[in-house]
């Protein structure tokens, strides 16, 4: 099969293409530019250098949530548009997920952390048993820094951490932990379009997917507006 992926759900815009289980290009940027200026431009980069004709494409996968609002609202758009056009359908890879695959094989848990603001990350537990079997120990889920360093300790395993929340709270972990841990290369640590793609071709052979007019980001918390429109409505029943 032929897949196209997307993600723009954190500070990294990335785009690849996949044939029957092998990476063709990939186009990864973390730097400055808005999601909106780059990832459009990218896609179109990658199917030329690919000589890819997007009418042969079966599916898109697409980071589907959690992370920044405007940037998963900008993937999901892309992949909407793309796949409407063309008729095929959409996968959503949850993005804790991808990021956990991008350390494929790793022994002991994998802890993706993405920094959610006010002390939170967006995580998950995740491991690979011996025939290399992505499991997903804990969905992905807004934890509290404290509440996942507590979480961590009483497991007692060995951790591999990942994500754009590693240097916001490292300094806590490293205070905190009672286990072994460490942190993924630089290389790996970011979202990738590739390694939402590779888990992307597996959800879809299981039928893990849906039509483009039934696509929905994930956000898993309310938006900053939301939150002050909420807390303003209270005051005023108060």
């Amino acid at each position: 099969m032929k897949l196209l992926a997307i993600d723009s759900s954190g500070l990294v815009a990335s785009a690849a293409i996949l044939e029957d289980g092998l990476l063709c290009a990939e186009y990864t940027i973390c730097h400055k530019k808005t999601h909106s200026q780059t990832l459009m431009p990218m896609i179109s980069e990658i199917a030329g250098m690919a000589e890819l004709d997007l009418q042969t494409l079966d599916a898109i996968a697409v980071a589907g949530g959690p992370g920044s609002f405007t940037g998963l609202r900008i993937g999901s758009a892309s992949a909407k548009g793309i796949a409407d056009v063309l008729g095929i359908p959409i996968v959503s890879v949850p993005t804790v997920d991808a990021l956990a695959y991008n350390l494929f094989g790793t022994r002991g848990l994998i802890v993706p952390m993405m920094d959610a603001r006010r002390s939170q990350v967006y995580t998950g537990l995740y491991r690979f048993d011996e025939a290399n079997h992505f499991l997903v120990e804990k969905e992905q889920w807004p934890a509290g820094i404290e509440e996942l360093i507590s979480i961590l300790n009483e497991k007692g395993e060995t951790v591999t951490f990942l994500g754009d929340g590693v240097p916001v709270f490292r300094e806590r972990l490293d205070e905190g932990l009672l286990v072994p841990h460490s942190y993924a290369p630089a290389h790996l640590a970011r979202q990738r379009a590739g390694a939402v793609g590779a888990l992307g071709e597996e959800y879809f052979r299981e039928g893990r997917y849906s039509s483009a007019a039934d696509h929905r980001p994930v956000y898993l918390r309310k938006s900053q507006a939301e939150r002050v429109r909420d807390e303003k409505a209270a005051s005023a029943m108060g």
